[in-house]
């Protein structure tokens, strides 16, 4: 018998204006023994008084709800001046709906299809509690190329942009291609760990919380433009 003690569960906070959804994702997650659901809600302003009270890992969040909508809920959560550790994984029905760019914009940490397989929800509830991101950059590109209008250049960002070495742009212009770590190495003719720590640095130096972050802010800042290659 193991001495060792279990793991903290991942507690989840379900915010969403279906009922009947919200109890379908509960039988989901309820099921796994590393994941506890530790409250709901039914529209922005309560998922957003949900959040501060009841300080979840992830929050589970419909991106389209009466009072206030998930962009605005996500915005208020994991805003910079809260300095929240609370991840917010937007929930959709469609995979090219507008309001997902400014979801990402707002600090979520990536999205979902409401269709999602449950084995799918349960993995990236998982994977985002870690800190990571669960929308694949190419796919955030996607998003991104098709809603540019939504994103345009701002002088802010690209203020923020000359706090890189021109090493760290051009990692940061392939990971807005959607590259992965070992795909930047061989392109740079760096070792892989070498490629790692620029990633660090980027997302250190422009206070961002992952590589969609980073991919959004490279649009943000005129780095990268729809269909360039």
């Amino acid at each position: 018998m193991s001495n060792q003690a279990p793991e903290t569960p991942t507690r989840v906070l379900l915010v969403d204006d279906q009922p009947l959804l919200r109890t379908g994702f509960r039988m989901i997650l309820e099921a796994e023994p590393d994941i506890v659901v530790v409250g709901e809600a039914g529209d922005g302003e309560k998922a957003v008084e949900e959040a501060r009270a009841l300080q979840p890992d992830v929050v589970l969040m419909d991106i389209r709800m009466p009072r206030k909508d998930g962009v605005e809920a996500t915005r208020a959560i994991t805003g910079a001046a809260r300095a929240s550790r609370i991840k917010v994984l937007i929930l959709t029905t469609f995979d090219l709906d507008e309001y997902v760019v400014e979801g990402l914009r707002a600090g979520a940490s990536g999205f979902l299809l409401k269709d999602v397989p449950p084995e799918e929800l349960v993995r990236a509830i998982r994977i985002v509690a870690r800190g990571d991101a669960v929308v694949a950059p190419t796919v955030t590109r996607r998003l991104l190329d098709q809603f540019a209008q939504n994103l345009s250049v701002g002088g802010k960002a690209r203020e923020e942009l000359s706090r890189l070495t021109e090493r760290e742009r051009q990692v940061l212009q392939f990971m807005a291609r959607g590259l992965s770590n070992a795909e930047i190495a061989q392109e740079l003719f760096l070792s892989e760990t070498t490629v790692k720590t620029h990633v660090g640095n980027v997302l250190g130096k422009l206070g961002l919380r992952d590589r969609v972050q980073a991919v959004v802010f490279a649009y943000e800042s005129g780095l990268v433009r729809p269909g360039m290659a």
